[in-house]
């Protein structure tokens, strides 16, 4: 990196709120240096007019305490992160970052192997070659209005590339990761001595923390747009390969007339890339958009172990769905995810087939059926996966076969969840039957009869059972003993 940085003026390029501006003010009147940093700089450049959702200030020429004591004449200073030299300023609803540059000692192995040293005479300079990339260390100089560039950022975010600023971006391996979420969020690329220097820390992902693994794939479903790009930076910095339920999709063939965009990873990333546009326009964040996200870039994974190229030359994958439940989990998990969320997307895998050569719109009871398989996943998160899958087919895209279904769903009310057994064990005791595991069978029974649409309320229920008490089931279903089929909601059998 230069000494001197490429100056350019962009009068207000990030719209300060007043809480912003009066930390800034108090850090110049204490005697420090404010820049503003990191993603709040990038993205005002890629966006300009939005106000940033979060802003990282790091000070110059400034100590820790009287850094302290200034911004306390602001806002709530929270010194969690002292050791690190970052302070978290609370005011009004809105927190920001306050950080003095840095020197980092290595005293051990691994990426936690750093003492942090806080120095605030570091020169701007060299406090940007401690950042990751080129277009993460560009500065806001608030009062010139100028950004500061001192390793080609601008032009790096002008093309959409991905470049270590110095070889400190070895010191801790996660940051390929962070890698591939920018490439999720923007569509950037490695630029080719990165994505070396990426292969080159290939072996160090073992030593990552889980969570912090699925920090990065949390805001990949979050915030990702370009699901596709990041798996084409994974498998250009040789990382691919760390999640093989991925990985072994690669050149996993497809039928042409179904999928003419090419095999199953090509395929699962334009699927989630889809999925994630359905999702935005839903108004998804969040969980609930990770899990479309996700949901669908992991639909297609049992096609590893499923898929076959015929005597004939037809290429068919029968099977895939259920068999890619099993490898969506250990993706889900060797990641970190929720075993909440984990437990939402699995049955979407399962399922996504479902709509597949069904005209029209289903009957009531089969959507009925279908959101208790799904749960806890929602019709409309299935919908989302399902519809990312046949728009995810580049010139054979489609539109979303499940609208009927979800529309089904709405009106029989099994949209968000599956409908409440109606039926209840004390109506079993109204006609003097004991209560005991011997219940379950009715209870099966009067869930099928529910989704049918026999009944939609409580006296509907008790008419049907005094109807089955009539013509003998009630007594045959209590004589079969327990079932092993599960009841929604854990309902009572007794």
């Amino acid at each position: 990196m230069t000494g001197a940085p490429v100056r350019q003026r962009v009068p207000g390029l990030v719209d300060l709120s007043a809480t912003a501006r009066a930390l800034l003010d108090a850090v110049r009147a204490a005697g420090g240096r404010p820049y503003l940093v990191g993603g709040s700089v990038r993205d005002a450049l890629l966006h300009p007019g939005r106000r940033p959702k979060d802003v990282d200030v790091e000070v110059f020429g400034l100590a820790l305490d009287p850094l302290v004591e200034s911004l306390s004449a602001v806002g709530q200073v929270d010194e969690v992160g002292r050791a690190f030299a970052v302070l978290k300023l609370r005011r009004g609803g809105e927190d920001f970052d306050v950080s003095l540059p840095r020197t980092e000692v290595k005293s051990g192995p691994g990426h936690t192997g750093f003492t942090v040293v806080a120095d605030p005479a570091t020169p701007p300079r060299v406090a940007a070659g401690r950042r990751d990339f080129t277009l993460n260390a560009l500065m806001y100089d608030p009062v010139a209005e100028e950004v500061l560039d001192f390793s080609g950022g601008l032009a790096d975010l002008r093309a959409g590339v991905l470049r270590h600023t110095t070889a400190a971006f070895a010191e801790d391996p996660l940051r390929v990761l962070r890698g591939a979420q920018f490439a999720a969020r923007f569509g950037f690329r490695f630029a080719p001595e990165t994505a070396a220097l990426c292969r080159s820390l290939a072996p160090a992902y073992r030593e990552l923390p889980t969570e912090r693994v699925w920090g990065e794939w949390r805001k990949i479903g979050e915030k990702g747009v370009h699901v596709g790009a990041a798996l084409a930076a994974l498998d250009d910095a040789g990382w691919l390969g760390h999640f093989p339920q991925l990985a072994r999709l690669a050149g996993v063939p497809q039928d042409p007339r179904w999928h003419p965009e090419g095999d199953v990873l090509t395929h699962s990333g334009l699927a989630a890339d889809a999925a994630a546009r359905l999702a935005d326009a839903a108004g998804m964040t969040g969980d609930d958009r990770t899990v479309v996200v996700l949901g669908a870039l992991v639909h297609d994974v049992g096609k590893a172990s499923h898929t076959q190229v015929r005597a004939d030359g037809r290429i068919t994958s029968y099977g895939h769905a259920g068999a890619g439940v099993s490898p969506a989990e250990e993706f889900l998990s060797g990641i970190g995810a929720p075993p909440g969320l984990i437990a939402r997307i699995t049955p979407i895998v399962r399922e996504h087939m479902v709509a597949t050569g069904v005209e029209g719109r289903p009957r009531a009871a089969v959507v009925r059926r279908l959101a208790r398989r799904l749960a806890p996943a929602t019709i409309g998160e299935w919908s989302l996966v399902c519809g990312g899958d046949h728009a995810g087919r580049g010139a054979g895209s489609g539109p979303n076969p499940t609208i009927g279904w979800a529309e089904v769903a709405e009106e029989v009310g099994v949209a968000e969840r599956p409908g409440k057994l109606l039926l209840r064990g004390t109506d079993l005791m109204a006609l003097g039957h004991s209560p005991g595991p011997q219940y379950a069978p009715v209870m099966t029974a009067a869930l099928d009869a529910q989704d049918d649409g026999a009944f939609t309320d409580h006296a509907g229920a008790v008419e049907w059972l005094a109807m089955a008490a009539a013509d003998g089931r009630l007594d045959a279903w209590l004589a079969q003993g327990p079932t092993d089929r599960a009841l929604p909601g854990g309902a009572p059998t007794g």
